[in-house]
C-alpha cells in the first residue's frame, strides 16, 4: 500500500455557500461569486474546494525558522485565541487551497513547524489553564500553554510534570504533537504515557474527545503523529506529586563509551533521572568519555523546608554569572569557542575538572536547574552563527546500541565533524504506533551549519542514518532535519504508515494538514 497520503482525492462538487466559520468579509466575497462556478486547487497534492478572489492576506506572510535557524521559509502565520478563531483558519484554508501547519513554540530544530508558502498555525495565544486538581495532580490546559506556565502553575501545590525536555520553553500541545521524552524515559515513559484526554479538532470541523477509551485510535495516533491529524485544542494530564523543591544528584565521571552503558545499567532500576554528556571529541581508549548524571526525588520529610524550596522563585534559573556578568550577553562570548579547537578545549575542562572533583558525594539541586539546561544560556544557539544548527538524534535498541554510538562518534571525528555537544539517555518502548521510543538508548548530536559545511553535514547524517537502521533504530520527527522518505518508511515500517494515512485519509479527507517536515518525508510521488 502506498505510504504517501497525498494520494487521493475529494472530487466531490459542493456548491458555494456562506460558511458559519469564514469572517463576515470573506463571506461577503464569497455571496458575490456566481453560484455555478466551483473551482479547484491545481497542486498535485490534494484537491478540494477552493472560491477564485479569495486569497491570504499579505500582512500574514513571515519568515518562520525552525530553532536551529539551519531551516526556515515563508508562511502565512496566524495567531488563534479562540476555538472560533481556529474554525475559521481551516474554513479559510479550505476555500483558498492552502494547506496548514501547526506550530506551538516553534522549539523543533528543524522543518516540523514549517508550512513553506501556506498556512502556519501558532498556537501561543492558546495558553490557558482550564482545570487544576491539586488533590490528584490532575490538570486541563490550552494547547498553547508551556511547560513553564505549568510547573509554575503546580509546583507551590507540590506537583511537577511527569515528564519535562531539556527546555521549560515548548508548548504542551507542540509536546504531545511530537510525544516529548526527559532524562527519565526509561522509567517514565514519553508525555504520551501522562496525558489523561484530550480534545482534536479536525480540518472537517469535527471537535473528537479522546482517550485510551473514547477514540482510542485517535488518542494513540495523534501523540506523536507530529501534527497531521488535527489540532489539539486542549490536553489533560497527570502530574508527578512532589515532597520537595529539590532533587539529590550525583555526577560520575566516565572514561568511555562502554563505560558510560555499563553505569547506566547499574543505575536503571534505582534513578529517577539519568542522562549522560558526552566529550565527542574524545578518541582511541576515551573514545565516549564523559559525565554521567543521577537525579532522584527527596522522600516526604527528608526536605526540613519544602515550603521554601516548592517557592517558585527558589526554582528559578539565575540571571548572571557570579551576580555580575548577564547571561544575556554571553552567547556573544561563546561565539569565540564555538569552533573545533574551542568546543576541544571546553570538553576537555569540563572533562577533567569532573574527575578531579568527582568524588562520590552527592548535592541538591532545583527541578528546574536540573532539568532545563538548554535554558541556562539565553539565545545561546546564536553562538553557532548565522548557519544555526542542527541536532542528530537516533534511538537504538539496547542490544546494537554500544556498535552503532561507537560508529557515529568516530565517523563523526573521521568526517572532520565532531559533535559540539552529544548527550545520552536510556528509552523504554511505548504504546504510540509512530513514537520514536524504543528499549534502548539514544544519542543527541549538535552539529554548527555553515553555507560551506551543510551538504557535507547532510551527507554525514545520511551515512549515520544507515547506521541507526542497521541496527534497528528510529528517529525523533521533533530534531530531525535530514531523514529522507525512505529513511521514515523503513524505521517505522509499511504497516505503520499505512494505518496512519487511513486515519489521516478519514479525518483529513481534503489532506489540508501539511508541514515542511511531512512534504519532505511523505509528500507525493
Amino acid at each position: 500500500m502506498a505510504t504517501c497520503w497525498h494520494d487521493y482525492s475529494v472530487d466531490t462538487l459542493i456548491p458555494l455557500q456562506a460558511d458559519k466559520y469564514l469572517s463576515d468579509t470573506l463571506n461577503e466575497q464569497i455571496s458575490n461569486i456566481p453560484n455555478d462556478h466551483v473551482g479547484f486547487i491545481t497542486s498535485p497534492k490534494w484537491k478540494g474546494e477552493v472560491v477564485s478572489g479569495i486569497s491570504l492576506p499579505s500582512d500574514h506572510l513571515e519568515r518562520v525558522e525552525g530553532w536551529g535557524v539551519s531551516t526556515s521559509s515563508a508562511g502565512y502565520v496566524f495567531r488563534p485565541s479562540t476555538l472560533e478563531a481556529l474554525y475559521e483558519v481551516f474554513a479559510l484554508a479550505r476555500r483558498t487551497g492552502r494547506s496548514v501547519g501547526f506550530r506551538g513554540a516553534g522549539r523543533s530544530y528543524g522543518d516540523a513547524s514549517l508550512n513553506s508558502e501556506n498556512i502556519v498555525l501558532d498556537l501561543t495565544r492558546m495558553n490557558r489553564i482550564l482545570d487544576w486538581n491539586p488533590t490528584t495532580g490532575i490538570i486541563k490546559v490550552e494547547s498553547g500553554v508551556t511547560i513553564k506556565q505549568l510547573w509554575e502553575y503546580i509546583l507551590p501545590d507540590g506537583w511537577w510534570p511527569a515528564v519535562v525536555p531539556g527546555t521549560m520553553f515548548p508548548t504542551i500541545g507542540g509536546c504531545a504533537s511530537m510525544n516529548i521524552h526527559g532524562k527519565n524515559n526509561f522509567v517514565a515513559g514519553p508525555i504520551g504515557d501522562h496525558i489523561l484526554e484530550f480534545e482534536l479538532l479536525s480540518p472537517e470541523g469535527e471537535l473528537f474527545r479522546c482517550s485510551r477509551e473514547e477514540n482510542s485510535e485517535i488518542f494513540r495516533s495523534a501523540i506523536g503523529g507530529f501534527g497531521m491529524l488535527g489540532c489539539f485544542t486542549s490536553i489533560t494530564l497527570k502530574t508527578k506529586r512532589i515532597w520537595s523543591g529539590l532533587l539529590e544528584v550525583e555526577a560520575v565521571n566516565i572514561p568511555n563509551l562502554d563505560a558510560m552503558f555499563t553505569c547506566f545499567e547499574e543505575r536503571l532500576n534505582g534513578a529517577d533521572y539519568l542522562v549522560g554528556w558526552i566529550d565527542a571529541f574524545g578518541s582511541g581508549k576515551g573514545l565516549g568519555r564523559g559525565v554521567v548524571h543521577e537525579a532522584n526525588y527527596l522522600e516526604r520529610g527528608v526536605d526540613p523546608d519544602p515550603a521554601q524550596t516548592l517557592r517558585i522563585e527558589n526554582q528559578q534559573l539565575p540571571d548572571t554569572i557570579l551576580g555580575l556578568l548577564p547571561k544575556s550577553i554571553l552567547w556573544k562570548f561563546m561565539r569565540f569557542f564555538t569552533n573545533n579547537v574551542g568546543v576541544r578545549f571546553v570538553n576537555l575542562a569540563k572533562f577533567w575538572s569532573s574527575k578531579l572533583l568527582d568524588r562520590g558525594g552527592t548535592f541538591r539541586q532545583s527541578h528546574a536547574a536540573f532539568a532545563f539546561l538548554l535554558d541556562y544560556v539565553p539565545n545561546w544557539k546564536k553562538s553557532y552563527g548565522k548557519g544555526g544548527l542542527i541536532q542528530y538524534q537516533s534511538f537504538v535498541p539496547k542490544e546494537t546500541a554500544r556498535h552503532v554510538f561507537r560508529a557515529q562518534l568516530e565517523l563523526c571525528q573521521k568526517r572532520g565533524f565532531p559533535s559540539y555537544l552529544a548527550v545520552f539517555k536510556r528509552h523504554r518502548a511505548d504504546e504510540f504506533p509512530m513514537s520514536h521510543a524504543l528499549d534502548g538508548y539514544s544519542l543527541a548530536l549538535d552539529f554548527k551549519v555553515t553555507r560551506k559545511n551543510r551538504d557535507k553535514i547532510w551527507r554525514l547524517a545520511s551515512e549515520m542514518n544507515r547506521l541507526v537502521l542497521d541496527g534497528g533504530g528510529r528517529f525523533y520527527f521533533a530534531k530531525d532535519s535530514t531523514l529522507k522518505p525512505e529513511d521514515a518508511r523503513e524505521f517505522l515500517g509499511d504497516k505503520t504508515l499505512a494505518d496512519f494515512v487511513l486515519l489521516k485519509q478519514r479525518l483529513d479527507p481534503r489532506g489540508i494538514l501539511e508541514t515542511d517536515l511531512a512534504k519532505r518525508l511523505f509528500g507525493s510521488k
